[in-house]
């Protein structure tokens, strides 16, 4: 039977910042012996470097509600360059910098306003935007992986998820992640989460009658 007073914490995020500095710091390890070379291999994010998209990761780490609002409204509303010019705040003159600043908001609890589930999806997703061209690998926490679903499934805040997914049903193989109906897609949690966030590099760690039609739709929105 569910109990309401822990779903209602998994939804306030209760317990979670212990789990986005562990993501951190398990991050900042994976990193510390990386070529220059190899901080400038494309990330999955379109545009930015491994080394970019760890700054944008710093930034959000250092920008609290009231410097995002100023920063938001210094950009005229314009999102995307406000993550711009944020993420240049924390690039630094070198690799060796823009690591060394990640590694000093490891335990932040600062954030911009969103939820704490957000800074983890976050953590995690762009973690493996890093991760996955370098040809790192994570086994992330399973209790990790399953709330950062559990989240995604549910918004479209920061990244179209949501609506990425509606109309399929997902399942993980690896936990008790379950969601929607219709064709079915099923594979690891993480190969979920990142499929729903637009990863379709991901998407061949799926299957079922819906994992084309999900592949379809990364890249979208």
């Amino acid at each position: 039977m569910n109990d309401p007073a822990v779903a209602a914490a998994r939804g306030r995020g209760d317990g979670v910042w212990p789990l986005i500095h562990a993501e951190r710091a398990a991050l900042a390890a994976d990193l510390a012996d990386l070529t220059d070379d190899q901080w400038q291999t494309p990330s999955l994010c379109d545009g930015l470097t491994v080394r970019d998209v760890l700054a944008h990761l710093t930034a959000g780490a250092s920008l609290g509600a009231v410097r995002w609002m100023a920063g938001v409204i210094r950009c005229r509303f314009d999102f995307d360059r406000q993550v711009a010019v944020r993420l240049a705040e924390q690039l630094g003159t070198a690799p060796a910098e823009t690591l060394e600043r990640f590694r000093s908001v490891v335990p932040s609890t600062t954030k911009p306003p969103l939820p704490p589930l957000a800074m983890l999806g976050e953590t995690v997703v762009h973690g493996e935007d890093i991760r996955r061209p370098l040809g790192l690998r994570r086994d992330h926490p399973g209790e990790v992986v399953t709330r950062v679903a559990e989240y995604y499934q549910g918004t479209d805040l920061v990244v179209v998820a949501k609506g990425r997914i509606g109309g399929l049903r997902l399942v993980a193989d690896d936990g008790p992640f379950a969601v929607g109906s219709g064709p079915l897609v099923s594979g690891p949690t993480l190969a979920l989460i990142m499929a729903m966030t637009g990863r379709a590099a991901f998407c061949d760690e799926l299957d079922g009658a819906g994992a084309e039609v999900l592949r379809s739709r990364c890249g979208a929105g």
